[in-house]
Order: C-alpha cells, then structure tokens, then sequence
C-alpha cells in the first residue's frame, strides 16, 4: 500500500520514553522517497495553544493504521496494543480480573491494568501485507515454560488462570 498525501496513519516511535509505541498521524507531505511531514493526531507541539505536533519521520518509522480485529476477549500472553498517553503501546496480556486486563510492557517494565475497550490486537506490518498476534484459539495453548510465566508476572496471589498450563500452575503454590 503506497502512503500518499492525506492518508492517516500510525508512527512507530524509537524514541527513549516512547518505545514500543504508535501515534495516529495526518501525512501532510511526502518530502522524499523516505521522509514524510506528518501532524499527529493526538500529540501537540505547544499545550497552550493546543496546535498539532508536526514532525518530519522517517518512512521506516511509518505504517497504514491496521485493520480492526474483533475478539470477545484476550488470553494471558496475548500481544496487545494498550491505549494510553494519547498513543498505543505493545505490550502482553498477564492477567484479567472482572472488569481488567493486566498488561505488562516489555519497554518499560511496568504492568498496568485496561478495560478491554482500550486494548486491541497487536499486528505488525511486514512486507505491506498485516500480520496478526492472534492465535489460532482452538488450539491447546499454553505456557512455552515455567520462566516465560514468571518473566510475565503470572504468579500471582495463589491465582491459578485457567489458560496457564498444570505443569506451571499448581494450585496452593506461589512464586515470589
């Protein structure tokens, strides 16, 4: 898909603070075969006045805004994009409660609770063509292993979730 004039799309940061994230942006020009002049969507240049931030980025850093994938829910280990600080940020499902998502960023450490409705699914866009992190959900998934539960933080107050596999979750048992 070729980025032209007007289309809106998403800018990847690699900026310290700000990666692993993707900011919805205006093009405003093509100014060579790898920079465009874009006005973000949602960050501003000056609070006071509240005028668009305009920004010359590289081509690599831009991207079509994905296609909306529909889901009832997330499973624990889901790659997710998490609305939050006027952008989306990547990051991996470790937990649900009732009314939550925790969401643990690899960028920053941090894990963050979001209702569903500022979550969506993270794809990538490879070769012009977008690549889901949805899993096929009819298959037996689990945990690769015990360490990839523990780097994602899945004990949890003696919670066993019901996606984790029984070879990594052992009810009555706790990892500190």
């Amino acid at each position: 898909m070729e980025i032209v004039e007007g289309n809106y799309v998403e800018i990847c940061s690699n900026e310290d603070g700000l990666l692993g994230s993707y900011f919805v942006a205006k093009v405003v020009s093509k100014l060579s075969k790898d920079k465009f002049m874009v006005e973000y969507s949602t960050l501003l240049s000056n609070e006071h006045t509240r005028e668009p931030l305009r920004e010359v980025v590289k081509s690599s850093t831009v991207r079509p805004l994905p296609p909306e994938i529909r889901v009832p829910g997330f499973d624990v280990l889901d790659k997710v994009d998490a609305y939050d600080l006027d952008g989306w940020w990547v990051g991996r499902v470790t937990g649900m409660d009732a009314s939550n998502y925790y969401v643990y960023f690899d960028s920053s450490g941090d894990e963050f609770a979001y209702p569903v409705w500022k979550l969506r699914v993270h794809q990538e866009f490879v070769n012009g063509e977008w690549v889901s992190s949805v899993k096929n959900r009819n298959s037996n998934r689990g945990l690769a292993d015990q360490s990839e539960a523990e780097h994602y933080g899945l004990w949890r107050n003696l919670e066993c979730y019901s996606l984790v596999i029984l070879s990594v979750c052992v009810t009555g048992a706790s990892k500190s």
